[in-house]
């Protein structure tokens, strides 16, 4: 199974959410994916994380994260023992997002979406100083991310496998380029 989370004020409607998902479609694997649209809160977003993968084993679940995505990934990762793949995560949003607190809209909707300042502690609450088990981890950065700095992620990431993408973007506009390789390292029967 894989779990993909999203980014902040993203959704499921994502171009790498969707892109994963018709490569597990494509699979005849769609019932092993799921993407939820996360709610604003952390906390909340963890319980929804954990209902929907309650009672898989570690070792058939994969959890691929997208900046703050990532964050979450890593911390259930850590948690669970289950493999993640990071795609320009997040490494410590509590600083990057209490400029954001207040209420926008989503990226792929006019939904409004509220960053409250108590989340801010409900993230604090989830930091992961160092990841445990680097074989489990994949990393893919980009040096051209124009929200987060690569070189975190490369430092937090340490021991992991790391792709790391000269140029490009937050987006990583070329994911399609990844997609079976993020598949097979999620242990999916028939990526390359």
């Amino acid at each position: 199974m894989i779990l993909y989370l999203h980014g902040f004020r993203s959704s499921p409607k994502s171009m790498k959410a969707r892109l994963v998902g018709e490569r597990m479609a494509r699979l005849g694997l769609a019932a092993d994916y799921v993407c939820p649209q996360l709610p604003a809160s952390p906390k909340a977003a963890m319980a929804l994380a954990d209902s929907l993968i309650a009672g898989v084993p570690a070792d058939q679940l994969a959890i691929v994260g997208s900046s703050l995505g990532g964050y979450y990934a890593t911390w259930l990762a850590e948690r669970i023992g289950c493999r993640a793949v990071l795609l320009n995560p997040a490494i410590v949003p509590l600083q990057d997002l209490d400029k954001h607190v207040g209420v926008t809209t989503q990226f792929h909707s006019d939904e409004p979406f509220e960053f409250k300042r108590s989340y801010i502690e409900e993230l604090r609450a989830l930091a992961v100083a160092g990841i445990t088990d680097p074989q489990r981890y994949f990393l893919i950065a980009a040096t051209g991310d124009e929200v987060l700095d690569y070189r975190d992620m490369v430092a937090h990431y340490a021991g992991a496998r790391q792709r790391i993408i000269a140029g490009s973007d937050h987006a990583i506009a070329e994911f399609a380029d990844y997609v079976d390789t993020v598949l097979a390292f999620c242990g999916i029967e028939g990526a390359r």
